[in-house]
């Protein structure tokens, strides 16, 4: 066995192993009697039989995919060894088959060997950061009743206006040249896309007009997508939503008592909310302050392999949508190559945060107990809008649970370092 050795960075090296013929030779015969060891023959027991005899029982490529394994797994360790590699056991190593032929005896791989994370912190005393104000304005209050007031509201049909937007509108469209009557569809005005939104607005109900459309790629009928066509537009029915009044009877649906109780609560609770995000924002803040004054190195494989598995997870998310991780990327304005990029740019990025954080955890003997995790679980479902109970239940199914821990973490982390800051307040 020959091995030459990369430094990639402090925590990642990578190792080209050239294997000697007789190493080859061991990997493919302890595979092919795996793979044949329950073959039967007539005559003879399983995988005894004639090798010239098992030989046709056994895919070549099967054959060079376990003989793979079987060389890695005996020849990986001692490659490690042989440069008195540390090697990080949390994370997994990335191997390549660079070559390998039975005939020749030839194998060469590579391996990408993950080393132990390095941080040295810097001075996290007194950090500066500027925090925005958490007071709350009347416009905000307003803001939020006029919310109050669309999810109160009720749908009706609108005969005396044209659309306007987030109406609910029927429309019917007749490209020229297609044959039929033109095809229905239910919409909400400002929802579709550029060209038909810009046409609806202010059409009244059975009034028609034409208009050139370009259909987006991702148009729901799938023989007009991306095609450009003179489209005869019909509008066939419009419903708005009425809002209830602003009034001490709406107030009192919502359990107060009248209009300026309904703003003192409004007050109290975007006032809390602001104060969470701001808090959430600071601590934030104050770790991107401390990674500037401190040294962190992370090997590839950590934050590749965190990178890759984000990227599984939301292509399996936009398949579960009908839509590819391509198309995605594209509404997105990048091509899936840049998206990935991105991700493994955010991915190392998370990781060093990470180690950041835990290494003032560790170095401040902080700890997490039940009480930490029972408020975490609420906070989390809260934001997700679900019972903590079912969270709770999701997270152990999935094991996801150590998230749980890390944010428990992560927050006291925070207010470790907020309670020593610098505090200014933005202008």
């Amino acid at each position: 066995m020959q091995v030459t050795r990369e430094d990639l960075n402090p925590c990642t090296i990578k190792l080209t192993v050239v294997c000697e013929p007789e190493e080859v030779k061991t990997g493919f015969e302890i595979a092919f009697r795996k793979l044949t060891k329950k073959v039967r023959l007539p005559g003879f027991r399983p995988g005894k039989a004639p090798k010239g005899m098992l030989e046709q029982f056994v895919d070549s490529q099967d054959l060079k995919d376990a003989a793979s394994e079987e060389i890695v797994l005996k020849l990986y360790p001692k490659a490690v060894e042989h440069e008195s590699l540390d090697v990080d056991r949390t994370t997994m190593p990335q191997l390549t088959i660079n070559e390998i032929d039975k005939g020749e005896s030839k194998c060469e791989f590579t391996a990408k060997v993950p080393l132990p994370p390095k941080v040295e912190l810097g001075d996290y005393n007194a950090l500066p950061v500027s925090r925005p104000s958490a007071d709350v304005t009347e416009e905000e209050i307003d803001f939020q009743i006029a919310e109050l007031r669309k999810r109160g509201g009720t749908r009706e049909a609108v005969t005396d206006r044209g659309v306007e937007e987030g109406d609910m509108a029927v429309l019917n469209l007749k490209p020229e040249g297609v044959e039929g009557d033109g095809r229905n569809f239910m919409t909400i005005a400002g929802q579709t896309f550029p060209q038909l939104d810009g046409a609806i607005m202010g059409m009244h109900v059975e009034e028609i007009k034409n208009i050139l459309v370009t259909f987006p790629e991702n148009f729901q009928e799938k023989d007009w997508a991306g095609k450009t066509y003179e489209v005869q537009v019909t509008l066939n029915s419009l419903s708005g939503v009425r809002l209830p009044e602003l009034d001490d009877q709406f107030a009192q649906s919502l359990n107060t008592e009248n209009v300026d109780e309904l703003r003192i609560r409004l007050r109290e609770a975007i006032g809390s909310a602001k104060q969470q995000m701001i808090k959430q924002m600071v601590h934030e803040k104050l770790v991107d302050e401390l990674m500037t004054r401190s040294q962190v190195a992370v090997s590839d494989n950590m934050w590749e392999n965190l990178a890759t598995r984000r990227l599984n997870e939301l292509a399996q998310e936009q398949a579960g949508n009908g839509k590819t991780l391509e198309a995605y990327a594209k509404e997105n304005g990048m091509t899936v190559e840049q998206f990935a990029h991105a991700w493994r740019d955010k991915a190392k990025l998370e990781v060093e945060r990470a180690l950041l954080i835990q290494a003032v955890f560790s170095g401040e003997k902080m700890t997490v107990n039940e009480a930490d995790l029972r408020e975490e679980l609420i906070i989390l479902a809260k934001e997700l809008s679900v019972n903590p109970a079912e969270l709770l239940e999701d997270m152990s199914k999935n094991n996801t649970i150590e998230e749980l821990h890390f944010r428990a973490l992560s927050r006291k982390v925070g207010d470790f370092l907020l309670a020593s800051a610098d505090v200014t307040l933005a202008s």
